[in-house]
């Protein structure tokens, strides 16, 4: 596809140049992602208020996040036995009533909130003493008796923007006001007209203004629609157009399954393989043993056996006259992986190499003897993509926990050193709808089946209170001469957050609990070497209990860990939960996962602890941390490159997506250049929007 030079629309314009902006809101504007008008008009609103009193407070559900509007009947501000002051304001509804509540607060809450005005109020409901509250609610007054703009003053619904410090509702609305008085002359269509006939979509000009300032709640949902359809066609066209090109221009290394070195792995295992992994090592040695380059990913929850699957395949390449390469992302897991394959083909007369990065002695030998041939399978991080190691013949790379590399480092791998085949291993079970979006360019291949005989973590969920009874059970695992984890969100203390902190905990378990036993402190400010090192000693012995934050959420087995104590599960996500309880369960032993919840506990909280409670099953928990959470917790890093949405939920749209993936194969199949007359607006849409990120991909 030929680069066109395109004249810089009228929307590309910088925000400043709006009335009502200038430098110094810009550079507000700038902290939400507002640079131009373009990214303004796309810059939809996080919620619609309505002007009318909302008589739906009965029945709203404790727990739940809700927003309502209601009429201000009470302000009451009194001291307490500490001093300090608490603000209480009542609300009504015609129909109840509810107590907002406020610890913290500016004096000018107390000008602010007057009886007898309209209030909009969105937080987590709960109950005290019997009544509805709220604590610290996101509010806004909608009868303030200002001077208001004439174009809000007659409508009933009102946008709710996301905002930062110095930019108000009001001030947002204008703005939005101003910028379509004066551009929306200059929007252009994105869609070809085929696709707005089929679906029905507003015209690309109308329906930003609907998102910004349509008074009815379904009109406002089906244009949402149109531009979540557009999101992922798009990027679904980046995908097809990617599969495409690899499986069209790249030839692979076609082995040929000797069945030799695999034949006697096999015999050697002191277990037998399961049919999951069976099935998987099929579709890998499938896609070996064909023309094409595999990029294929592998699934599979901690401990269903993803390396021995992908030692088969090394193998299968070491048996062809290549090498094989293991790619960890921390030295210690490397280390981990060293060992284990090590131990694993003992018997078979291979050279294993572990390649650490930094200098040490005997590093330039490994690297030698990587280039000349002399080792068959090497293993280290990612280091071993560095420009001064050559492999003499590089016939496969394994990536293991490949969540934590972004797409634009699959590619680079790709690409280096001919085309060797790509094995993905991730203990982090992904949804359909994330597979097609997030590794669009990968086959994926599903380890849904744990080893015979492993024994299940045992689930307990405690509320706070109950935090002695789970120290003194803690207590009798350390007796027997187990290790523990216990897992805080924070580091330090947050005045924002009142959440027990790593430090905390840390210190009274050290002082008070178990003055007697062996604690260290990790969390992710540490430094790749001290994490490790620490890592290194617990996994030795020398360390019985961990205090961490979610750093060890992806670490090394510790089969002799058989506690992972989990303070605040209220504020996980079930992924981040099942990886941490996937930390320990890993030897002989009953092993328990404790869960610690704190007041106030909402509904979605609730539904991750019962899911945890209920489930050990990976790919279940992933569903349901995708309706519940979204999709930014499912990955600890960015995917760097990758097409981001900002219309479009991957939970609730996923019929969209199945459409907008079918409608964009189809087109790339037709015409894969996008010439058709018909595909005009869709090749001058790609080549502005998502050219660029078609070829970092590329590979």
């Amino acid at each position: 596809m030929d680069k066109k030079l395109q004249e810089v629309s009228a929307l590309a314009s910088p925000i400043m140049y709006v009335k009502g902006v200038g430098e110094y809101r810009a550079r507000l504007l700038a902290k939400l992602g507002v640079h131009t008008v373009g990214d303004m008009m796309e810059f939809f609103p996080r919620a619609y208020i309505s002007r009318i009193v909302n008589p739906s407070l009965e029945d709203m559900q404790v727990g739940e996040m809700v927003s309502l509007t209601a009429t201000i009947s009470w302000v009451d501000e009194r001291a307490v036995s500490s001093g300090k002051k608490i603000l209480h304001m009542g609300v009504n509804d015609g129909l109840a009533g509810l107590v907002c509540a406020w610890f913290k607060y500016p004096q000018s809450y107390l000008k602010l909130f007057r009886p007898g005005l309209t209030i909009w109020l969105s937080g987590i409901l709960s109950s005290f003493n019997g009544e509805l509250q709220m604590t610290h609610p996101g509010f806004e007054i909608l009868e303030d008796g200002g001077v208001e703009d004439d174009f809000w003053k007659s409508r009933t619904v009102l946008p709710v923007y996301n905002l930062t410090e110095g930019l108000s509702q009001t001030t947002m609305r204008k703005i939005a006001v101003n910028t379509f008085a004066t551009y929306a002359k200059d929007i252009e269509e994105s869609l070809p007209d085929f696709v707005l006939e089929a679906y029905g979509f507003a015209e690309r000009r109308v329906a930003l203004q609907i998102m910004h300032f349509g008074q009815k709640t379904e009109q406002i949902e089906s244009t949402r629609r149109r531009f979540a359809y557009e999101e992922f066609l798009y990027s679904q066209i980046l995908w097809a157009r990617h599969k495409l090109k690899h499986n069209e221009t790249v030839v692979g290394i076609e082995f040929e399954n000797r069945k030799d070195l695999t034949t006697k792995l096999k015999q050697s295992l002191k277990f037998e393989l399961t049919g999951a992994q069976k099935r998987v090592i099929r579709e890998i040695f499938t896609d070996m043993c064909s023309a094409k380059q595999m990029s294929r990913l592998v699934q599979g929850d901690v401990g269903s056996g993803k390396t021995i699957v992908s030692l088969f395949a090394m193998l299968l390449a070491v048996e062809n006259g290549y090498q094989a390469a293991l790619m960890a992302p921390t030295e210690i897991l490397a280390e981990q992986h060293y060992q284990n394959i090590s131990a694993l083909v003992s018997s078979l007369s291979i050279r294993v190499t572990l390649l650490k990065g930094g200098n040490y002695k005997g590093k330039a030998a490994i690297k030698k003897e990587i280039a000349e041939g002399e080792t068959q399978i090497v293993i280290g991080t990612h280091a071993l993509i560095q420009k001064d190691i050559e492999f003499l013949r590089l016939g496969i790379v394994v990536v293991d926990e490949q969540h934590r590399f972004g797409v634009e480092q699959r590619a680079r791998l790709a690409r280096a050193q001919g085309t060797p085949e790509l094995l993905y291993l991730s203990a982090t079970p992904i949804p359909r709808s994330l597979a097609m979006t997030v590794y669009g360019d990968l086959e994926v291949s599903r380890i849904d089946e744990m080893p015979a005989g492993r024994m299940p973590v045992l689930t307990c969920i405690r509320s706070d209170r109950k935090m002695e009874s789970v120290l003194l059970d803690v207590r009798k695992e350390l007796s027997k001469g187990r290790q523990a984890y216990f897992v805080c969100p924070l580091v330090e203390e947050s005045d924002k957050l009142a959440l027990l902190d790593a430090q905390r905990l840390f210190e009274y378990l050290q002082n008070k609990a178990y003055p007697d036993v062996k604690i260290e402190l990790i969390h992710g400010r540490m430094s790749s070497v001290d994490k490790d090192l620490i890592m290194h000693r617990f996994k030795q012995g020398e360390i019985q209990v961990l205090v961490s934050t979610t750093v060890i959420e992806v670490g090394v087995d510790v089969a002799n860990a058989s506690v992972m104590v989990i303070e605040h599960a209220e504020r996980f996500g079930l992924a981040q939960m099942h990886q941490l309880r996937g930390r320990v369960g890993r030897g002989e032993y009953q092993s328990y996962c404790y869960l610690i919840w704190h007041q106030p506990l909402s509904k979605i909280a609730r539904a991750r602890l019962d899911t945890m409670n209920r489930t050990a099953d990976g790919f279940i928990i992933a569903e349901k941390d995708l309706e519940l959470r979204g999709p930014g917790e499912l990955f600890g890093l960015e995917q760097s490159g990758l097409p981001s949405f900002k219309h479009a939920s991957l939970i609730s749209d996923q019929p969209i997506l199945q459409v907008a993936r079918e409608d964009a194969f189809s087109i790339v199949a037709e015409d894969a250049e996008l010439v058709s007359p018909k595909h005009e607006k869709l090749r001058d849409v790609y080549i502005s929007k998502y050219l660029q990120k078609e070829e970092l991909i590329q590979y």
